[in-house]
């Protein structure tokens, strides 16, 4: 099994914990409806992918 020669520092630690964080959602618009919605998935308020309908909106 592995294991470090050396103890890590403090300092080395926190940098590495503190790179952790979220991003932004990548949101584009939908050319049917023109609401914002995930890229490359179904449209949630019309239910278009693509130029046409997948997804019955009732």
């Amino acid at each position: 099994m592995a294991v470090p020669r050396r103890r890590h520092s403090k300092m080395r630690a926190r940098t590495r914990k503190a790179n952790w964080k979220l991003s932004a959602l990548n949101l584009v618009e939908c050319p049917q409806c023109h609401e914002l919605k995930l890229s490359h998935r179904v449209c949630k308020n019309c239910g278009y992918y693509d130029g046409r309908e997948v997804v019955s909106a009732n």
